[in-house]
């Protein structure tokens, strides 16, 4: 299917799953996972309406966007793990990254962007979890205290809620108590009222679950697959893309 009519079913079932929760489908982002896709592709969901992007490389995205540099309206977010080496220009190249694993990344981040005079967005990624090949902050941990009580200094930095990607299961019910233990520790979080510590969103689900994350609280909604289908390799050089097996 074409990735408009992509686009337009995905966007109707996120308005049956809000509405199913006793929620409103406007206060839901949603964020076409474009990486490893071509810039042509993420044209084509441009026109489509698609505004928000998701990106997990760094070089990768900084191959691409020059050639997508007249797509105004377009927001991208860093959606991947990120190396400290490449804060600065993760900093240049995005509106957001929805990652923050860790106080020195975030610190990076925050000299990054006071040199750039920019204010950027973060998340905090939560492994939820407790798995050793993901990244992420454990849910109850030194290191995300230390975090949250650090936000205050990062002035260049503007924290707005949590991310999470739970254990894969085939069956998306099993995503649902992982979905539920982020959204409590928003709660947590946001009932302590921390000075620059916003709780406005919660990111999490994507194509084979994003619904059941939306009955659990989820605000954004991260579909990579449902949109552009089969995953693809991108030579930063040339472009060229190949499937993915």
């Amino acid at each position: 299917m074409p990735i408009a009519e992509n686009l337009t079913a995905i966007r109707d079932r996120i308005t049956a799953a809000a509405h199913g929760a006793h929620g409103r489908p406007e206060e839901i982002t949603l964020m076409a996972v474009s990486k490893t896709h071509p810039p042509e592709r993420i044209r084509e969901a441009y026109a489509a309406g698609q505004r928000v992007f998701g990106e997990n490389r760094v070089q990768e995205f900084a191959a691409k966007l020059s050639s997508l540099a007249d797509l105004t309206e377009a927001e991208y977010h860093m959606i991947g793990h990120l190396q400290t080496n490449k804060s600065a220009k993760a900093a240049e190249l995005f509106a957001a990254v929805d990652s923050i694993d860790s106080l020195t990344l975030a610190e990076k981040l925050d000299d990054a962007s006071r040199e750039l005079k920019k204010t950027l967005d973060v998340l905090i990624e939560i492994n939820v979890g407790g798995e050793a090949a993901k990244t992420g902050i454990a849910a109850e941990s030194e290191e995300l205290e230390k975090l949250l009580r650090a936000a205050p200094r990062l002035e260049a930095l503007r924290f707005r809620g949590l991310m999470t990607v739970p254990p894969f299961t085939e069956d998306p019910e099993g995503a649902r108590p992982y979905f539920r233990k982020l959204r409590e520790l928003r709660d947590t979080i946001a009932a302590r009222k921390l000075t620059a510590i916003k709780m406005d969103v919660l990111s999490m689900g994507m194509s084979h679950d994003f619904e059941v994350a939306i009955q659990e609280g989820s605000t954004c909604v991260r579909v990579g697959t449902a949109i552009f289908g089969k995953r693809q390799t991108i030579s930063p050089q040339s472009h060229r893309v190949t499937e993915k097996i």
